[in-house]
């Protein structure tokens, strides 16, 4: 009787865990769905600090620009210009 047993044991262990499995999923899968639609305050913060560098970086980007211009235009005022 215990040779039958030990071998049964091991294998509804098997079934009890992939119970446990199935009935867990549709849980599993709500909280997910429900992650994936909303936004934790750690990931608004994120992205917005993410939205603030790339916004100063292109606010960067253009003074550059606009000095590298300005430069350029008095440059081109001085040369025009007859001594």
């Amino acid at each position: 009787m215990r040779v039958l047993l030990l071998p049964l044991a091991v294998i509804l262990s098997g079934c009890v865990s992939t119970a446990v499995a199935i009935v867990k999923a549709p849980f599993q899968i709500a909280g997910a769905g429900v992650d994936a639609l909303t936004t934790s305050q750690e990931e608004a913060d994120r992205n917005r600090g993410r939205a603030l560098r790339k916004q100063d970086e292109a606010d960067a980007k253009d003074a550059r620009k606009a000095q590298k211009e300005r430069l350029k235009a008095e440059k081109a005022e001085r040369e025009a210009q007859p001594y």
